[in-house]
């Protein structure tokens, strides 16, 4: 068996991205909006059912969009967990949003929706659920919330593709949801985005917004003869290269899915007994949720144990990688009064959780060679 270096995680091609870009390029046409870019906006339409679908160059900008198209302005509050990426927080901060710092439910590390009342105030216009490893949040609750307060809701997705809360799509619940095509993410392109907008009332203005405040998609529909600077707006288009490449992984979406859905279970089960003997625990996945199979994670008895289990894999050729630091004891997250013991379970997840390499490219082979790895892991004397 081969003892090559196993990545956290590997881009790879799964369907017809080569052909793709070359078409791109022949065409001669490889700005933003072209052919794929619509390609790829069409089957996100159809598969999601979701009135309309924008790439972007970044689920970030997809974010900063949303803050955009809210009318975000200085003082208003918007509610995210401390848990996330700092582009959750970055998007809503940019437009001078309070950034109001959530703790996370224990079990499927998600925004807890039950803070969330005492953390509503008279300023607060937005809530932002983050569905964690592609694992739902409790989006029931958190709908009457939001419609009791008169809130927009909007779904950082950019783990979530493809999965289900319900029976229905991750991303199709709030006004508007973000997806992420990072490399990281189950479907890539390297960097990219998209902004779905399931409220229709969005979509002319999110067009405008991301043509750098002009009306060009308008333009380029053949509905007016020029086209000008209508409103305020930035360049998010994504490349027509890029989309050729993400068109190619959507098409292979169910492919890509099934076998890290393989992967999933396989860790799951082969862990399950050595998790208990160590006194660590497993990804909790409710009933009522259909996860996308982003990512496998453990979670630790304590930073010690993770740091020395990390050090084990790497002596196996093998990396495994911990995850977000709370946003609200950051440098620029403690200005908004973030202090220790304000989100305890994001403290304490924070040191315990280990994501093992995933990836559309890993062969059964090497997930054997974690598995391995794991069993013969022991602590420090």
């Amino acid at each position: 068996m081969s003892h090559g270096f196993i990545p956290f995680n590997h881009s790879t091609v799964v369907g017809r991205e080569y052909d793709y870009i070359h078409q791109a390029l022949a065409s001669g046409q490889i700005a933003g909006d072209k052919t794929f870019s619509r390609k790829s906006q069409q089957l996100l339409e159809f598969a999601l059912g979701v009135p309309r679908a924008l790439v972007t160059t970044s689920c970030t900008h997809a974010l900063e969009m949303a803050a955009l198209l809210l009318d975000i302005q200085p003082g208003d509050e918007v509610i995210l967990p401390s848990f996330t990426f700092v582009s959750t927080a970055n998007a809503f901060a940019l437009r001078g949003a309070r950034i109001v710092f959530a703790d996370i439910r224990p079990d499927t590390l998600n925004l807890d929706e039950r803070q969330l009342p005492q953390l509503i105030t008279p300023r607060t216009r937005a809530i932002v659920p983050v569905h964690y490893a592609g694992v739902g949040c409790e989006m029931d609750s958190l709908l009457a919330l939001a419609r009791e307060h008169n809130l927009a809701v909007i779904e950082d997705n950019a783990h979530g593709l493809f999965g289900k809360y319900r029976g229905r799509w991750l991303g199709t619940f709030g006004a508007m949801a973000t997806q992420s095509f990072h490399e990281t993410k189950n479907i890539t392109c390297g960097e990219g985005g998209a902004l779905l907008l399931n409220d229709p009332a969005f979509i002319a203005r999110a067009e405008i917004i991301r043509e750098k405040g002009t009306d060009r998609a308008r333009f380029f529909r053949g509905e007016i003869d020029k086209y000008s600077w209508v409103d305020i707006g930035s360049s998010y288009v994504m490349s027509d290269v890029l989309a050729a490449f993400l068109f190619g992984q959507l098409e292979a979406w169910p492919k890509i899915q099934q076998h890290r859905q393989t992967l999933w279970h396989r860790y799951h089960d082969a862990l399950a007994s050595w998790s208990r003997h160590l006194g660590a625990r497993q990804p909790v996945v409710p009933a009522h949720c259909e996860q996308a199979y982003h990512m496998y994670y453990l979670l630790l008895p304590d930073l010690a144990t993770r740091t020395a289990l990390i050090s084990h894999l790497k002596s196996r050729n093998i990396l495994a990688v911990f995850h977000y630091l709370p946003l609200h004891l950051s440098d620029y997250g403690r200005r908004w009064g973030g202090k220790p013991g304000d989100c305890p379970v994001t403290e304490t997840v924070s040191d315990q959780l280990l994501r093992l390499p995933l990836y559309n490219a890993m062969t059964l082979e090497q997930q054997d060679r974690v598995i391995q790895a794991l069993h013969d892991f022991r602590l420090p004397a």
